[in-house]
């Protein structure tokens, strides 16, 4: 599986531990019909469909019982049953369990599992407009909705908050595996307080005080987070995709 040239890979790294508590739904969300199959389904296609991905892993729990109804290992798909407690444990453990498939060197597209809309197309966009960057970067979207900020439960003491130099950060985030590791590792020894706070693996990059790339996504490529986030999922996903951008900013 592993290129036998100095170039570096590309490899999908998809955590799919969780339960998806907030979709007050019966199972684990990344297992909620949309468009005719399952949120993850939706998922490992884009990758699938990816000329630049050489591998795709998705992590579940030792204990899952459906993911053999939505993905089998195969040639260019490993299906992982090291699924840890939180999403951070999710991805070290993949990390440790392809680290003879990969070197240091190649790129892991960590993408969450409740991402259905990614596309071939944004994925093509996010590794051209890294290329080889020294750190790595993410798609993300420019904030342009006017921000509010208030004290929780409190119904005073609003305000607005800039918006300039905003953004909301999506997955896939692209880093080297070896940059990765041990950025992850790092922030699980910061102490369960500091790692929470590290909400995406940005996060962890950025507290090494690197700076990784923000690179424009696409409005379909939200997190399915809510019970009313599946139908607007669903109408990207019935929809043709849409042209992309290639904004950036460092």
């Amino acid at each position: 599986m592993h290129s036998t040239s100095f170039s570096p890979q590309y490899v999908a790294l998809i955590p799919a531990a969780g339960v998806g508590a907030r979709m007050q739904a019966d199972g684990p969300k990344q297992y909620l019909p949309i468009a005719g199959k399952a949120m993850l389904a939706h998922t490992l296609a884009a990758f699938d469909t990816s000329a630049h991905i050489a591998h795709t892993f998705v992590v579940v729990s030792d204990d899952d019982g459906q993911i053999d109804g939505v993905a089998t290992s195969g040639p260019r798909l490993s299906v992982l049953r090291c699924g840890g407690a939180t999403r951070m444990d999710s991805i070290l453990g993949g990390l440790e369990a392809m680290a003879g498939a990969v070197s240091d060197d190649d790129w892991v597209l960590v993408h969450d599992a409740a991402r259905p809309g990614l596309t071939a197309a944004l994925i093509e966009q996010l590794i051209v407009a890294v290329g080889s960057h020294a750190v790595g970067g993410l798609l993300a979207l420019p904030v342009v909705d006017t921000v509010k900020q208030c004290a929780a439960g409190a119904h005073s003491g609003v305000h607005t908050v800039p918006r300039d130099g905003l953004w909301l950060a999506q997955t896939p985030q692209m880093f080297r595996y070896g940059l990765l590791r041990r950025a992850l590792l790092a922030a699980r020894g910061s102490g369960a307080a500091a790692a929470a706070a590290m909400t995406d693996d940005a996060s962890a990059i950025e507290a090494l005080g690197l700076t990784p790339l923000l690179v424009e996504g696409h409005p379909r490529n939200l997190k399915v987070t809510l019970p009313r986030d599946i139908e607007i999922a669903a109408m990207y996903l019935a929809a043709a995709p849409t042209s992309t951008s290639t904004s950036t900013q460092p």
